[in-house]
């Protein structure tokens, strides 16, 4: 098994045992294998409690006692999952990964996503060590194997993985790193094309820490990130693959924390790639993938096992997590760095927000006008036409389209549309139509008119506008209903929630940036509100969420973390309910990546039965021309799916055409 480098410090959550006694565990599994059925508590413990090297020290202690293979009687004393689990404990790492390899291209069919998981997240000494435990095992070459189970450009690349070549000098060249990031954009977006060849060579063989400085160098150099490449112009299992590396090359333990995450969220468990994982990293970096876990998932990975799996399995794969994040003063410190390091590169890597609607060239209201009339003029209604134009002007020249429209032939635009198409198309061309702040007033109107109230739509739009969009919302609002917005707000919510929104909507946030001093004095405010006593809790809260700028607040979450050992979100879960916990969590969102806010309300619009398309429509009409394209990465990188797929899957008709011509590109 690798060990880590001299100096460096353990981060698995299985350790070796002390005062150890091979024989005495060896007699202890004996024992509780021995007659009718067999002590599944006591195996557990003892396996679970023992690391790697001491296992294979018991194995040999058994075999010596008893004449007889430990993992042939583990076998056939246990049964199912917790079996597999188990006997995947006591098998050395190497031949555990080969065996999970044999499987994944024995019989009909290949798990290609176990060869990608394993293949790419290895280091060069487990490569090697894998291969020869394979031959070992099996009496065969790996690498044969794999060609005769895999095809094409996936193919190559996991051969040139399995040779675990890979360089390993930390020191980096800046003129390799400039070629590198020339060779690879020449490769992809600059060909009709693309050279896999350069991809393989270049992921395949660079050291990590070379590959980290080509990847930032790329974002810089192309305004997009690799994994945007790699999904624009690769595809299949070699695309899955090339994202995989990239994802390890960043960091391993959270490509990890992601694998785990998917292999228990929503229905039925992925229970092979729980087991692999969790035996595999329990003595590696189990603990840094808890803490990505918490961080990235709101949610600790002991409580997914917990409320994932049952039985015996569950009890082992608890123990080999090693300890619930979610538990008071168990949140690590460390992870409050990472995340902060998360929003800081965020906010680096897309300080420029970028729409996907642009100011049309050679534009000519006058022209588009008569088109838009002709579209409309007679039987039928030319709806491509309709959605062409007007999803392809920015909003001024939508509203010079208006005025010439009028001029020309005396007649309102937006009500010779309202006549001409209906339902969701409607909904979305008109406004599109509207300026942005008489189109957030109009949304702001809808949800509060009539019975009940859309408690989400009011969040959405107060939560995440600039002090400059809420005092132009205000006076639209005021132009349109005849009625001061505060009026409305006030006269249709009540309590904590309603005082949330009112200071939101004066649109008086401070606009400067972070104070030190300031934001652990805020952090201490917030964090300082003994458990229980909601009021006070939920009155600081909006003292400091509602009114401080964006960077500040950014500072005051670092500093909450560092007091607390929560991220201030989850703080925000966990004490308040209702409109005034989903209120503040959307702010906290807005705060730390407000793409990622908005790509996680689509996504949510359009996932499951149905499709909720008020949120679809008014989040693509408002934020085409701010940063649906930041949107749009943010989607494809927590989703594993471009937003254009999503609406191609969820939408239809011209309402689907309308919305993919909005949303500007498939990543």
């Amino acid at each position: 098994m690798a060990k880590p480098a001299q100096g460096a410090k353990y981060r698995g959550s299985i350790h070796d045992f002390p005062g150890f006694d091979p024989n005495q565990d060896a007699e202890a599994l004996y024992t509780a294998m021995k007659g009718f059925g067999s002590d599944k508590e006591a195996i557990l413990d003892i396996i679970t409690s023992r690391s790697n090297r001491q296992r294979q020290e018991v194995c040999q202690s058994y075999k010596s006692l008893y004449g007889k293979d430990l993992i042939d009687n583990l076998k056939y004393e246990l049964t199912g999952k917790f079996e597999r689990l188990i006997v995947g404990l006591m098998r050395p790492p190497a031949y555990c990964d080969a065996k999970e390899i044999k499987d994944a291209i024995s019989g009909i069919g290949t798990d290609e996503k176990c060869l990608i998981e394993i293949l790419a997240s290895r280091t060069n000494e487990q490569m090697h060590q894998l291969v020869a435990a394979y031959k070992d095992a099996y009496e065969r070459d790996l690498e044969a194997d794999i060609i005769g189970d895999t095809s094409g450009h996936f193919q190559k690349m996991l051969v040139v993985l399995l040779q675990g070549t890979r360089e390993e000098d930390d020191v980096v060249s800046e003129d390799l790193v400039q070629q590198d990031v020339q060779d690879l954009y020449e490769a992809g977006e600059l060909k009709w094309g693309t050279d896999e060849a350069q991809f393989i060579y270049i992921l395949g063989n660079r050291s990590k820490q070379h590959l980290r400085l080509v990847f930032d160098e790329y974002l810089k150099t192309t305004g997009k990130p690799i994994e945007s490449s790699i999904r624009g112009e690769l595809s299949g299992d070699f695309e899955k693959l090339m994202l995989a590396v990239v994802k390890c090359i960043r960091s391993t333990p959270e490509y990890f924390a992601e694998r785990l995450f998917k292999a228990m969220k929503g229905l039925g468990t992925r229970d092979n790639t729980l087991i692999r994982i969790m035996v595999s990293r329990s003595e590696l970096d189990m603990l840094d993938i808890r803490e990505i876990f918490r961080t990235k998932y709101e949610k600790s990975l002991y409580s997914m096992i917990k409320n994932d799996t049952s039985g015996e399995y569950k009890k082992t794969l608890l123990k080999l997590c090693g300890g619930d994040d979610d538990a008071a003063g168990q949140f690590f410190p460390e992870a409050a760095q990472v995340a902060y390091q998360m929003w800081e590169l965020s906010a680096v890597a897309r300080v420029e927000l970028k729409g996907t609607v642009r100011p049309a060239n050679d534009f000519n209201p006058d022209a588009d006008a008569k088109a838009l009339r002709k579209a409309m003029k007679g039987l039928g209604t030319d709806e491509d036409t309709i959605i062409d134009i007007i999803t392809h002007r920015s909003n001024a020249q939508r509203q010079q389209i208006r005025q010439t429209f009028k001029s020309h032939f005396g007649r309102d635009l937006m009500a010779d549309l309202k006549s001409e198409i209906s339902g969701d198309l409607a909904r979305l061309i008109l406004g599109l139509m509207m300026p942005p702040a008489h189109y957030d007033a109009k949304q702001l109107k809808k949800a509060m008119e009539g019975a009940g109230t859309d408690e989400k739509a009011l969040i959405e739009i107060l939560a995440t506008r600039t002090n400059a969009e809420i005092r132009a919302i205000n006076e639209a609002y005021k132009e349109d209903y005849h009625k001061s917005l505060e009026d409305a707000i006030s006269s249709d919510t009540s309590g904590h929630f309603r005082r949330i929104l009112i200071s939101l909507a004066t649109g008086n946030r401070e606009e400067g940036g972070e104070n030190l001093d300031q934001a652990r004095e805020d952090a201490q405010e917030i964090a300082d509100t003994p458990s229980g006593d909601k009021t006070s809790l939920e009155t600081r809260f909006m003292t400091i969420l509602c009114t401080r700028s964006y960077p500040h607040l950014r500072r005051v979450f670092q500093e909450f973390i560092k007091m607390t050992n929560y991220d201030v979100e989850h703080t925000i879960k966990k004490e308040m309910s209702g409109d005034v916990r989903d209120a503040f969590v959307a702010i906290v969102q807005s705060v730390k990546n407000m793409p990622l806010f908005f790509a996680d309300k689509l996504y949510k619009s359009m996932k499951g039965a149905g499709t909720d398309e008020k949120t679809l429509t008014r989040i693509m009409v408002s934020r085409s021309e701010i940063d649906l394209l930041n949107i749009r990465r943010e989607f494809i990188e927590k989703y594993d799916k471009s937003l254009h797929q999503a609406i191609e899957g969820d939408t239809s008709g011209d309402f689907l055409k309308a919305l993919l011509a909005l949303c500007g590109g498939e990543d």
